[in-house]
């Protein structure tokens, strides 16, 4: 049962990942801009729900509304500033430099506001713990949000971008941005939609991920992003079921690696996984092979 108890915390885990990587893969798959920033801004939609609830006193739900809306605003925000000037530089890493830069501006401006000490994070999602085999095994309910979380917005971006005008203005511009604006797609708007659909998502990540893992301090987001970002590769980015497989799979094989071999080699090993399959497959599990025309 212990096997399966892992597997349980494995997917868990690995929904949060996907939730990340899912913001990772679209900004990418449309913008071809990889944005480091946005493990931070699950970082900044936690703190923001914490203080709504524990300074300003609302309910949970209306902070959970407000993290979203200011994570929305904010990754706009990034975009227009930092991003879009750079979209025509000459070399990929200007904006690969800019978003480091973003990441260490937010976490200082965390450091400054809510300080360094560790912050207990307050119980938002209050979902009763399942109990099954005759108290065997043991789900939490911020498991279970957690997984359901994971598959409804996975398939509501699906939805989202194959089925509506705007997602299919994200399809046109990420296969030619040129073309697309010829053909009357704002690239701005549709690349700001971009953003502000990531950055709503990591505010919920942030949610999931504190309430799984009740501390938070301004670097709370750093390595989760990073994870989230190898899932994204993992899976083929610019996929959107793939950033949901990739970041499944690498949960589970982090949370089986702490298990059964050690807890302090479990990220070593998750980027070992990651150098295997793209040795043998460079464009990851669900990644399409795309030939340049010169």
């Amino acid at each position: 049962m212990s096997f399966i108890s892992y597997l349980k915390d494995g997917i868990s885990l690995g929904s949060i990942y996907a939730i990340i990587a899912l913001g990772y893969t679209m900004v990418y798959g449309i913008a071809k801009m990889l944005n480091f920033a946005h493990g931070d801004v699950i970082m900044v939609g936690a703190f923001v729900i914490l203080a709504a609830i524990t300074k300003a006193g609302l309910s949970p739900l209306l902070s959970i509304i407000l993290a979203v809306v200011l994570c929305t605003v904010l990754g706009i925000t990034i975009e227009m500033v930092a991003y879009r000037p750079l979209r025509k530089a000459s070399s990929n890493l200007a904006v690969l430099i800019t978003a480091i830069g973003v990441s260490y501006l937010l976490q200082n401006v965390a450091l400054l506001v809510f300080g360094a000490d560790a912050k207990s994070f307050v119980t938002v999602i209050n979902v009763p713990t399942l109990v099954l085999f005759d108290g065997q095994l043991t789900i939490k309910g911020i498991t279970i949000v957690t997984i359901a979380a994971c598959i409804i917005i996975m398939c509501g971006l699906t939805l989202f971008v194959n089925k509506t005008k705007p997602g299919h203005a994200m399809k046109a511009v990420s296969e030619d941005r040129d073309a697309a604006q010829l053909m009357g797609v704002n690239v701005n708007s549709t690349i700001s939609l971009t953003f502000a659909i990531g950055s709503g998502l990591a505010a919920i990540a942030g949610l999931l991920l504190c309430s799984a893992y009740p501390t938070l301090t301004p670097y709370t987001g750093a390595m989760p992003g990073i994870k989230a970002f190898v899932a994204a590769v993992f899976g083929g980015i610019g996929s959107i079921p793939g950033a949901m497989i990739g970041g499944i799979l690498l949960g589970v094989i982090e949370i089986f690696g702490k298990a059964y071999i050690s807890s302090q080699v479990a990220d070593a090993i998750v980027f070992a996984v990651l150098i295997i399959v793209l040795l043998v497959k460079p464009t990851g599990l669900f990644g399409k092979n795309v030939q340049e025309k010169v």
